[in-house]
């Protein structure tokens, strides 16, 4: 779940960035894209501890 909204903010952002939007667009973009990035690794870190 969480990889298929990851890989929809990167093809979201590298819309953004070709269309050449505000730098506003494409940083909070990038800051939803990192928050995503982060809980998916928090996660990933929480199903290992538990292995």
């Amino acid at each position: 779940m969480l990889n298929n909204e990851i890989n929809e903010l990167r093809e979201k952002l590298d819309s953004a960035i070709m269309r050449n939007e505000s730098y506003d667009v494409i940083y909070k973009i990038s800051i939803q894209l990192d928050e995503l990035i982060a809980k998916y690794y928090r996660q990933s870190k929480i199903k290992c501890a538990k292995s």
